[in-house]
């Protein structure tokens, strides 16, 4: 469903949006997330379950309530992209994004010519309301989509500054857990280059004014994120709160 974008506009505004992590692709777990009051559902597209059929489900689940549906597709192909897109996402995230020409490839996926690369199918496409409002799409798209872009390698690390000078991103996503691994620390979460790391990349997005976004990490919580200048959290994963739950539960029997 074609909507006025509540997250964005509430992130552009400086006020920090709390989402959880959608692996499960089933959509009443999808409608849970967001009747509970979170600001966005993060379908996951990279790690999680689902195919284009259950992440549709997904998406219109979300649409019934405040929550706003975003995906994390499972890399920067310009077809994969295209997909989520046509699906009516209201905001996408990109993983592991390196170099300056990756951060501008995605950005042109998300626009139509002459702006873009995007394949043309706004009159017959979810995200138009199936035509319904592809006059009102093509008009408000690009300024509605919430990009965002994954630093999560040593190299993105190193092109952060440039990353976030790209014009169209609006956020930029810490992947801290891979890229601990990808420093050759994994799982250190408190080292002192993974630290030096992220620094790096939060000053570059504070120095663009782009939206920062991440994860609690152990020892920081959202709050200490937040007092960061983090703006974008994703604070659970379905199947982590899920598992907890159960666990929990199983204990406690007696």
């Amino acid at each position: 469903m074609f909507r006025t974008n509540a997250l964005k506009a509430r992130l552009l505004s400086g006020q920090p949006a709390f989402g959880i992590v959608h692996t499960l692709a089933h959509p009443s777990v999808a409608e849970m997330i967001g009747l509970a009051g979170f600001d966005f559902v993060l379908i996951d597209g990279e790690h999680g379950q689902g195919e284009p059929h259950s992440h549709l489900a997904c998406l219109q689940a979300i649409s019934g309530t405040r929550a706003c549906g975003l995906m994390r597709v499972e890399s920067a192909d310009r077809t994969v992209l295209k997909r989520a897109l046509d699906l009516g996402v209201e905001g996408i995230m990109v993983p592991n994004i390196s170099s300056v020409a990756e951060a501008r490839e995605v950005v042109a996926s998300c626009r139509y010519p002459p702006a873009g690369v995007r394949g043309y199918a706004a009159s017959g496409v979810r995200a138009s309301d199936y035509g319904f409002q592809s006059e009102r799409y093509l008009k408000e798209y690009a300024s509605q989509l919430l990009i965002a872009v994954m630093i999560e390698s040593r190299a993105g690390v190193e092109n952060a500054d440039a990353i976030a000078a790209v014009d169209g991103i609006d956020v930029i996503q810490i992947g801290a857990n891979d890229l601990s691994y990808d420093l050759g620390i994994p799982e250190q979460l408190e080292h002192p280059d993974l630290l030096a790391a992220l620094g790096r990349i939060e000053g570059a997005a504070h120095s663009h004014r782009k939206i920062l976004g991440g994860a609690p990490l152990p020892g920081k919580s959202a709050a200490a994120l937040v007092a960061r200048g983090y703006l974008l959290l994703t604070v659970g994963r379905d199947v982590t709160l899920f598992g907890k739950a159960l666990t929990a539960l199983q204990a406690a029997a007696p």
